[in-house]
């Protein structure tokens, strides 16, 4: 359920009243019960009517250690979503679920309650013994179904630190996942890849990482993937505008069905631009499927009733989809 100061449980229990859920899906919820019937009563209060009752669902209570004030997080709200995230995760090692959705969390509140992690997909790595996972940012445009698919690179690091990470064999492995996802949906998917200057370096005179190995690199994933279409380096500043177009329902020739960035908001700041309400959060590597709304906790706005739940849909309607052929 995330930080209970947020609006997880809001968005929740509004996407889960959604009819646009499969109806044969049925949800766990892992948090303080007490908080959740709390939110509901708060919510059809406002006269929101389209809410999931949390009498009809089931709930694994892990009640919260104090007082909780709807905007304000603090230790015992971070170590609150820390443990549900444990708890939850736990329920898939265990081979029970089908898929782990989360809402999000507070990174400062968690350091507050001391753990140390730059964020959930970090933990969920450590918990699950994964060496190598991905974060993907995955959404289908609702004029076209088109399926719009960004990873990244490297995630959260501060950005003077990404030249250091980038090296030939991060960017090959990355290459490899995208293609993998995006192959769920496409055989021949098209994909781009992002330079890391202004202008893809300009020829080496805005920076010379392009032209030293990330050009080699490209032409080496190429040449072992004669039958896939892998445009870049492309200027970051322009390798996110056919997919914008296409996302509205243009004609697009050669749309990106996957785009490579490489690093956190070189990705996030388009995706987020173009498809705010349908972007998920992915995680690729784990043995199972996790999603998350691409949102954060929304503290500005927790306990006012006016939380959009689009995007917490369709973290739900991804994980219920990146799964049904297992299932």
């Amino acid at each position: 359920m995330g930080d209970p100061a947020g609006i997880g449980i809001e968005v929740t229990l509004k996407a889960l009243g959604s009819l646009r859920l499969p109806k044969k899906m049925q949800p766990l919820l892992v948090g303080s019960e007490q908080h959740i019937h709390l939110i509901y009563s708060e919510l059809k209060a406002k006269g929101i009517t389209q809410l999931a009752n949390p009498k009809d669902l089931e709930i694994e209570d892990l009640p919260l250690q104090g007082n909780l004030d709807p905007g304000h997080p603090n230790a015992e709200t971070g170590e609150a979503s820390f443990r549900s995230l444990i708890h939850a995760t736990n329920f898939l090692i265990k081979g029970h679920g089908r898929a782990l959705v989360t809402a999000p969390i507070a990174k400062h509140a968690w350091n507050e309650a001391g753990h140390d992690y730059p964020g959930q997909t970090e933990l969920l790595a450590e918990l699950t013994k994964t060496k190598k996972v991905s974060m993907l940012f995955t959404a289908k445009s609702p004029k076209c179904n088109w399926r719009f698919n960004t990873l990244l690179a490297t995630t959260h690091i501060p950005l003077e630190e990404v030249s250091q990470a980038l090296n030939p064999e991060l960017i090959l492995s990355k290459l490899n996942t995208l293609l993998s996802f995006c192959q769920r949906f496409k055989s021949n998917p098209n994909l781009s890849i992002a330079g890391l200057n202004p202008h893809a370096g300009e020829k080496g005179q805005l920076g010379t990482e392009e032209i030293e190995w990330l050009i080699p690199v490209i032409n080496e994933w190429r040449a072992d993937h004669p039958n896939i279409r892998l445009e870049g380096p492309v200027p970051p500043d322009t390798c996110w505008l056919s997919a914008a177009r296409a996302w509205n329902g243009e004609e697009v020739n050669n749309k990106p069905d996957g785009i490579l960035a490489l690093y956190h908001d070189q990705g996030l700041i388009p995706v987020k631009l173009i498809a705010f309400d349908s972007a998920v959060n992915t995680t690729l590597g784990l043995p199972f499927i996790r999603t998350s709304p691409d949102h954060g906790t929304g503290f500005d706005i927790a306990g006012k009733g006016f939380a959009r739940p689009q995007s917490m849909l369709a973290a739900l309607q991804a994980a219920w989809e990146l799964t049904e052929e297992e299932n």
